[in-house]
């Protein structure tokens, strides 16, 4: 006999009997038997329905979500649950869900035909979506190219406009350096041909002056006659030289007092004499028209004034129809 604490009696949960009854053996049947409450409940399940059921309605409700879900929530506005009315409609949309819904448990094989449109079309809208994806990281791929593409473009304009400048500063100073160098170059020739000609020429050793004494005249002065022609002139003035040759001598020659002989190409000799002060010196070659003294009275001289000897060959020669001889106008 078991206890609990309402007393010490039999244990038992059938219908009690009473005095004016006698006891009888209970057998519980479906209808008298409370069911179990609680977690140890056993739901009799048959062939695996239940599970398939299950499956069937994740995948249901995955694919009906991602087919419609957004779609339904931009439909449903601002009061209504994204993707709510796409989860309503689960069984409508797989036929399988509904006949288990409707049906429940009752022992009965649950109809597995599946409609594959709802799938169909679930996986339709994920390719669309994944395209669409796709589409936009191309999309946007070929604008950071196109924008990469701009910008080096840009980038090579402005290298060629940089280059372009470069190469025509350096063509600009180039021209002038050959401008520059060709204009020295034409100086240079021009010098050379003035010189050239300057060589060639003859001058008057003075540019003013008097003729006091002729070649050939007699006089107390010469132990002859004169062997030159005097130019007379004050002090100091300048002596040119009459034709380019090199300085044969420049020293002090006793009655010529100071002379400088010039020796010309062709073996001519020119005395220069009775001179104050001298500026060229012996092996010194001399243009026309350098000035290579001044006129003076030392040595033998009765003033100043320049003794002029010509000696083409040892012996002198009238110096006036010589100068005349070349062009010049005495």
């Amino acid at each position: 006999m078991a206890s609990n604490r309402y007393g010490s009696h039999p244990a038992y949960y059938g219908p009690q009997a009473t005095d004016d009854e006698p006891r009888t053996e209970w057998n519980p049947s479906a209808d008298t038997l409370r069911p179990v409450r609680g977690r140890h409940r056993v739901t009799r399940q048959r062939g695996g329905t239940i599970a398939r059921s299950r499956a069937v309605l994740g995948v249901g409700v995955i694919a009906a979500v991602g087919a419609g879900g957004m779609a339904t929530a931009q439909e449903g506005g601002a009061g209504s649950v994204p993707g709510m009315d796409s989860v309503r409609s689960i069984p409508d949309q797989i036929p399988v869900l509904n006949s288990f819904i409707s049906s429940g448990d009752t022992g009965g094989e649950a109809e597995e035909t599946v409609t594959a449109a709802p799938f169909a079309e679930a996986q339709d809208a994920g390719e669309a979506l994944r395209a669409r994806i796709l589409q936009q990281a191309e999309e946007q791929d070929t604008t950071a190219q196109a924008a990469e593409i701009e910008q080096a473009l840009v980038a090579a304009q402005q290298d060629a406009i940089t280059a372009a400048a470069e190469l025509a500063e350096e063509e600009r100073l180039a021209e002038e350096q050959r401008q520059r160098e060709a204009e020295e170059e034409r100086q240079r020739q021009e010098e050379e041909r003035r010189l050239a000609e300057l060589r060639a020429s003859f001058t008057l050793p003075l540019t003013s002056y008097t003729i006091s004494s002729g070649f050939g005249a007699s006089g107390t002065m010469w132990s002859s006659t004169h062997t030159g022609t005097d130019f007379a002139a004050p002090t100091g003035t300048p002596l040119k030289n009459i034709h380019t040759g090199t300085v044969k001598e420049a020293a002090w020659a006793g009655s010529y007092g100071y002379r400088i002989i010039v020796e010309l190409e062709d073996g001519t000799e020119l005395w220069y004499c009775h001179l104050s002060s001298m500026n060229v010196t012996a092996g010194q070659s001399v243009d026309t028209g350098d000035t290579i003294g001044r006129v003076g009275s030392t040595g033998n001289s009765s003033g100043p004034h320049l003794h002029l000897e010509v000696r083409p060959g040892g012996d002198p020669i009238d110096p006036l129809t010589w100068l005349r001889g070349k062009g010049l106008s005495v």
